[in-house]
């Protein structure tokens, strides 16, 4: 992996939750629903909005450190790596011994403390919205745009995919630079991610991305048992 980048600043619905549940409790993940009572509809044409989605899209490769906030004012932090579209990589910093991966297909949740694994459809979650392509703005998907002087948020969801769990995007109103996102479960309970000291255009080698699904599979048996837990 080079880091010739440009600087920057600072399933199914049980599937769905314990995917969001998992995150939470190892501290990856998101600042929330509480912070959007005044965000406005927003239109496909909203000028905020399709500025901030035209340079989120040229933007195919980021790394930095981040600081998570858990519903429960847990915190955590480490190191990220993410090439659009679909490759992620969380590395949590001790004491928690924690990964999380998307290949763009699958994301898995690696507890390597407990020795356990959880494995989910990239499509079924919020990260998606985040791994895409490119922002849509199209259809039901933008909930609500918030613009402040220090921030301006996005608010996406696709309750077809993951039902009414939404992720609240939030870019820097100048250089429209992804900030921080809040992904809010079904129950209303909330992630933050604030990311720092970020990096542009990186080059990776693609084993940042790979997912070791022996070892996962293998981590996600119960003890004792050849059966893979469902």
């Amino acid at each position: 992996m080079t880091q010739n980048g440009t600087k920057t600043g600072l399933a199914t619905i049980t599937d769905r939750r314990r995917l969001l549940r998992g995150m939470a409790g190892a501290g990856v993940a998101l600042v929330g629903a509480s912070l959007l009572p005044g965000v406005v509809q927003a239109q496909a044409s909203q000028p905020a909005a399709q500025k901030i989605a035209d340079h989120f899209t040229r933007v195919k490769t980021m790394m930095g450190e981040f600081v998570q906030f858990g519903p429960r004012g847990e915190q955590t932090g480490g190191k990220f790596y993410i090439q659009r579209p679909g490759l992620l990589r969380f590395n949590y910093e001790p004491p928690a011994d924690f990964r999380v991966i998307s290949d763009g297909s699958k994301v898995a949740l690696i507890n390597n403390k407990m020795k356990t694994a959880d494995l989910y459809s990239l499509r079924n979650t919020p990260l998606k919205l985040i791994l895409d392509e490119e922002i849509d703005l199209s259809g039901n998907k933008v909930k609500g745009v918030r613009e402040e002087a220090d921030l301006t948020t996005i608010q996406l969801a696709d309750r077809n995919l993951f039902g009414n769990a939404t992720i609240a995007m939030m870019f820097d109103p100048k250089t429209y630079d992804l900030r921080q996102w809040t992904i809010t479960d079904a129950q209303g309970k909330d992630t933050t991610v604030m990311i720092f000291n970020v990096q542009e255009g990186v080059t990776f080698d693609p084993s940042v991305f790979k997912i070791d699904y022996q070892r996962v599979n293998a981590m996600t048996q119960p003890k004792g048992s050849g059966q893979q837990r469902p």
